[in-house]
């Protein structure tokens, strides 16, 4: 009996010692079979990515040689850039062996789950889309949004980059564009600039009006129609106010002020024109 059981255990330990090198076997395989995969995907989604965006540069070129709007082609460009970037990663995912039904329905839930997440986002995509088609103002225009004046630079799917004449550089989110005020300061060719000058009561608002107008009519910048106007507009508790109206291209209307200004500052007192600071009378009883 004890000899038989000698004989058998020898034959035990063959057999497990070959299903353990068939399970090695079997693991390796799968791991080199996998890391292989995983090389290959690393390797598309790289060089997908670099395609890409040659694509997408190659895109927008396209579109600037149509003469298209360069918010269009910000827009555009900047839209196929994600699309395809998305489209690379699930040939990668693909690569590895994920099957496509799984990306399928993966892509489902998180696009459920990223879509409460960022509702803003989606507000801002759809902000970018009214911008677009409504179109209140493009690249290059001067406005005013949220408080901030500056130069539209980028139209993007979810910003719109703007870049004020103090060198920041704003990303305004299309969504509160969208649904927000919006000045375009560089819509019209002309602009009216008003000014606010307060002299002293007792002078004569004829001449400082004449005086004005000469000022206005000696500058070049000042269109002649329509026509400048001076008029007092308030009787202040120190000064007489006058408003002055004048008309100019966008680009002088902001450097013609200052200049306006210097110019009213030294022309008037040649004039017998005053201007006034506030003053406290004292009555002092004994």
């Amino acid at each position: 009996m004890e000899k038989e059981i000698i004989e058998i255990v020898p034959e035990k330990i063959q057999e497990t010692t070959e299903g353990l090198q068939t399970v090695i076997q079997a693991v390796t395989q799968m791991a080199l079979d996998f890391g292989l995969k995983l090389l290959a995907a690393v390797l598309v989604l790289v060089g997908g990515m670099w395609i890409a965006k040659r694509l997408a540069n190659s895109f927008k070129k396209v579109l600037a040689r149509r003469n298209l709007e360069a918010s269009l082609v910000s827009f555009l460009s900047s839209f196929v850039n994600i699309v395809l970037r998305i489209f690379v990663v699930i040939i990668s995912l693909a690569t590895v062996g994920v099957q496509m039904t799984s990306i399928v329905a993966v892509l489902g839930a998180a696009s459920l789950a990223i879509g409460m997440a960022l509702s803003g986002t989606m507000q801002n995509f759809a902000g970018g889309i009214i911008i677009m088609f409504l179109k209140p103002f493009k690249v290059g225009d001067v406005v005013e949004i949220g408080g901030k004046v500056g130069t539209v630079k980028k139209i993007m799917i979810f910003t719109t980059e703007i870049h004020t004449f103090d060198k920041q550089v704003v990303l305004q989110p299309n969504g509160s564009i969208a649904n927000g005020q919006i000045i375009n300061l560089s819509d019209q060719d002309t602009r009216r600039a008003e000014l606010k000058i307060a002299i002293s009561y007792g002078d004569n608002v004829d001449i400082a009006r004449k005086a004005i107008l000469e000022i206005l009519a000696a500058d070049k910048r000042v269109l002649k129609k329509p026509e400048s106007s001076v008029f007092v507009s308030d009787l202040g508790d120190n000064a007489v106010i006058l408003t002055v109206w004048y008309w100019t291209r966008f680009i002088d209307n902001a450097p013609s002020r200052g200049d306006m200004l210097e110019q009213i500052y030294k022309q008037l007192p040649k004039k017998r024109i005053h201007f006034p600071f506030p003053q406290l009378d004292v009555h002092i009883q004994k």
